[in-house]
């Protein structure tokens, strides 16, 4: 068993080993480990020590047949610190293989690493992959922010223009007997506005979200007057006529 390689687990930089491996490595009971570990933590925070926790111990969890089991991951002065309390020969030489274990990572993280012609192409790759989504979330934002604004000022005549073609339209033309009347011209105009407003919810036209301009368009492209309107326009049309 003392042959056994030792698990150091890089954190971000951070080398960390379990509490798990710890109480198996030394013959211990792992929830005499995790309570031994408590302890300390116990008498470092009650003795006002100005010693930080989690740069010794950091506490975790592991899953074992689908549950959830607390843990604890130790830095190496963490593990320093635990393993005093360790005696005997054979707690010796483990105590030294982590010291080794631990070397060894710090040298290996102190080492630029050489990469090879294809992982340094992969890297590249991974880099540009990295850079277009973060381009790609910004522009999704930047359109998400653009759609939820109200319309700009030449949208909104835009959509003016627009609701005086489609009343234009309905009224039978500009030479039409209906068009000429401005009471019902103004009557055709408002019910075409209020209908867009009404369909929106706003009260005016720069409310309307800029995402929402082209329903609003097709909106009144498709207008069509009520009755009470068709009966006026035809009404004064007939008279007209006679």
């Amino acid at each position: 068993m003392i042959n056994k390689l030792i698990e150091i687990q890089n954190k971000e930089g951070v080398l960390l080993v379990s509490s798990r491996e710890v109480a198996e490595n030394f013959e211990k009971e792992h929830y005499h480990v995790t309570k031994a570990i408590e302890n300390k933590v116990e008498n470092l925070t009650h003795g006002n020590l100005g010693v930080e926790i989690s740069k010794l111990f950091i506490e975790s969890q592991y899953e074992h047949k689908g549950n959830n089991y607390k843990e604890y991951l130790l830095t190496r002065d963490g593990f320093s610190f635990m393993a005093m309390g360790f005696t005997g020969s054979k707690a010796d030489q483990w105590k030294l293989k982590y010291i080794e274990a631990f070397n060894k990572m710090e040298q290996e993280l102190k080492t630029p690493k050489v990469l090879s012609p294809r992982e340094e192409l992969k890297l590249h790759y991974q880099i540009i992959g990295e850079q277009e989504e973060k381009i790609t979330e910004i522009d999704n934002k930047v359109n998400e922010m653009e759609n939820s604004m109200p319309l700009f000022n030449v949208e909104c005549k835009e959509l003016q223009s627009l609701v005086r073609k489609t009343g234009i339209k309905t009224l039978g033309g500009y030479r039409s007997p209906a068009y000429n009347d401005n009471s019902i011209r103004g009557k055709v105009y408002s019910d075409i506005q209020n209908q867009i407003k009404r369909q929106f919810g706003v009260t005016r036209y720069e409310a309307i979200k800029r995402i929402q301009l082209e329903k609003a368009k097709e909106i009144v492209s498709n207008y069509q007057a009520p009755f009470f309107l068709e009966e006026l326009i035809e009404e004064i049309d007939k008279q007209l006529s006679l």
